[in-house]
């Protein structure tokens, strides 16, 4: 009645707690914590025990309440009594073209169907925002290294002054006592020289979180905004595309209250960065395994497989954040995706065809084979092509017959070689014969659906190279031949004059 508008609602009571008769107790065990000696101070868990025992608190209070407890409360009294400084944080002010952040973080993804966790690798400008990530497979130096490549390639230049890292071990060899000091990595060392950069190590630990925290919580937005619910890809560069198309959509967005988005400030700053040198780093890591003799190499606790033929010879391999390729001096002869666990085989079934050739038994049971089916390279439409292959030439001419045509992909596209799989089947063709021909015919059918214009075929500029006349008739017909047929009549004609001559 006193007035038209309803009073404000009286705050409920606060709720009580079992732990609150304990307070007090627990308060001053802390607090003479403060004189003790820091090795015979209170732990949670003894505090919990001498209530337990002194204080007839069985049944009364979990342990759980008090370590929660002594965790804040503790710190509490410290900042009371002046043993510890109140945390505070400072404004800063970032020059354009001048710093960075660079951190990782972990994600999950659903890689052909799998749940995998990766690791998110995110370099942010401290000035405009604008950051650039990448997946990879693991957090080692290679995806260190190929994660600022990337963001200095996107950015097209590098910060002018400090980039500001955790104590990363692809960076930092070890700390040095408390300072800023540290031992760093030699390829790191060479590196940072490569692209200039100006490296600032932040404090050990959760205290130094907040020195680079831009990065901190870009990475949990990006992982909050574009990997809710879970992305799904057939490979980490697939993964990759659509992180790149994330960043570019990220600059039309504001930070905070700022009044012009990330792709205006960054359209400011990135003049004003360093320019990328011409020569390239290398960021992969060499290996010179030697091949066993179940045409494997091990790198990094997992193995790889190549060719058969390099059985007991020494290879290179150059293993990426996320593949690894084998080299025959400068020559690739096998590239493979980089297994995320420890312990693991990564097989190719094409690198021990010509040895299944003399072993046609072995092929059945092969983990080579077993991972193709799971990877989808050998299709339920090859089963049933060597099912009926067998039945019709026996088990070893059958399987001898389809590894025939599993070496024809090494000359024909996958999706070609399946079609003449498929038009042998209907066919009744069990030879690898029928198959390449087919497949072939698959082949030629898309190129002539392909549409390709006269000037693809046309003859190439450069007169010592010859072009292929079956090329050109499959491609484009020749015109129809008007000529009369040839005769043979004046041959004829000096045979008969020999024949007189010898009678």
């Amino acid at each position: 009645m006193a007035s038209a508008w309803p009073k404000e609602p009286k705050p409920p009571p606060k709720r009580g707690s079992r732990l609150d008769p304990y307070r007090s107790v627990i308060d001053g065990w802390l607090r003479d914590d403060l004189d003790a000696p820091r090795k015979q101070r209170h732990t949670a868990k003894r505090i919990f025990g001498r209530l337990l025992d002194e204080h007839d608190a069985i049944g009364v209070v979990s342990y759980g309440m008090v370590r929660d407890y002594v965790a804040t409360r503790r710190r509490e009294i410290r900042i009371e009594t002046g043993r510890e400084p109140v945390t505070t944080f400072i404004p800063q002010t970032h020059l354009p073209g001048r710093e960075g952040e660079v951190d990782f973080g972990e994600v999950v993804v659903r890689l052909r169907g799998k749940l995998v966790t990766c690791t998110l690798f995110s370099l942010r400008l401290s000035y405009s925002g604008k950051a650039v990530h990448r997946i990879s497979a693991s957090a080692g130096q290679e995806a260190f290294f190929e994660g600022h490549v990337h963001a200095f390639r996107v950015l097209g230049g590098v910060p002018t002054g400090k980039i500001r890292y955790d104590n990363l071990k692809a960076a930092v060899a070890s700390v040095i006592g408390f300072s800023r000091q540290r031992v760093e990595a030699d390829r790191w060392t060479a590196f940072r020289s490569h692209y200039g950069i100006e490296a600032f190590y932040c404090q050990p630990g959760i205290t130094g979180a907040h020195e680079k925290g831009g990065v901190e919580g870009d990475i949990g937005w990006f992982r909050r905004n574009h990997l809710v619910p879970i992305p799904e890809a057939d490979s980490i560069e697939q993964l990759n595309a659509m992180l790149d198309a994330w960043d570019r959509s990220d600059e039309q967005r504001r930070i905070a209250s700022r009044a012009h988005t990330i792709g205006e400030h960054f359209a400011a700053e990135q003049p004003l960065l360093a320019a990328l040198p011409t020569e390239p780093f290398e960021t992969g890591r060499w290996f010179t395994p030697r091949v066993d003799r179940f045409a494997q190499v091990s790198v990094r606790m997992n193995k790889y497989s190549a060719p058969a033929r390099y059985v007991g010879r020494q290879i290179r391999v150059l293993l990426h954040a996320s593949e690894l390729v084998v080299y025959d001096g400068h020559k690739e002869v096998a590239r493979h995706e980089r297994l995320m666990t420890k312990g693991g085989v990564q097989l190719d079934l094409d690198h021990y065809l010509e040895v299944l050739l003399r072993k046609p038994g072995a092929l059945p049971g092969a983990t080579a084979l077993e991972q193709a089916r799971k990877t989808g390279r050998f299709t339920p439409i090859h089963d049933e092509w060597w099912a009926a292959a067998c039945k019709t030439h026996g088990d070893a001419e059958g399987t001898r017959a389809l590894i025939e045509v599993l070496l024809l992909h090494r000359h024909l596209a996958h999706e070609h070689v399946v079609a003449g799989l498929t038009a042998a089947l209907r066919a009744g063709g069990h030879t690898a014969d029928v198959v390449a021909l087919e497949a072939r015919k698959a082949e030629d059918q898309t190129r002539d659906n392909s549409g390709a214009p006269d000037s693809a075929v046309s003859p190439r500029s450069d007169p010592t190279v010859i072009a292929s006349l079956t090329e050109r008739r499959l491609r484009k017909p020749l015109p129809v031949d008007t000529r009369p047929p040839p005769t043979v009549d004046q041959y004829d004609q000096l045979l008969r004059r020999r024949s007189r001559a010898q009678e």
